[in-house]
């Protein structure tokens, strides 16, 4: 009798360590990719500012004037070139 106890117990105890080794292989693999998360998030979170900056400047109103004339030739109407239409 005590040698089927002893033979459990000695299965039981393989078993548990077997169940440690595997649990903290899987934590090294999380924790692996949870830095890589976290390194991409921070890259997008420097790309999500830099295009914020870049819109802000894209639709400044000076910016946009100034690509207005030197693009596209347009300018503001003289006062004769502005016809009014009455209802």
């Amino acid at each position: 009798m005590t040698r089927v106890l002893l033979a459990v117990l000695i299965v039981a105890t393989v078993a548990s360590a077997i169940g440690v080794i595997y649990a903290r292989h899987r934590h090294r693999l999380l924790f692996v990719e949870l830095s890589r998360l976290e390194r991409d998030r921070d890259e997008l979170n420097i790309e999500f500012g830099r295009l914020q900056l870049e819109q802000a400047t894209v639709a400044e109103s000076n910016r946009i004037d100034q690509i207005a004339r030197t693009r596209l030739g347009m300018k503001f109407p003289e006062a004769a070139d502005v016809v009014v239409v009455r209802p």
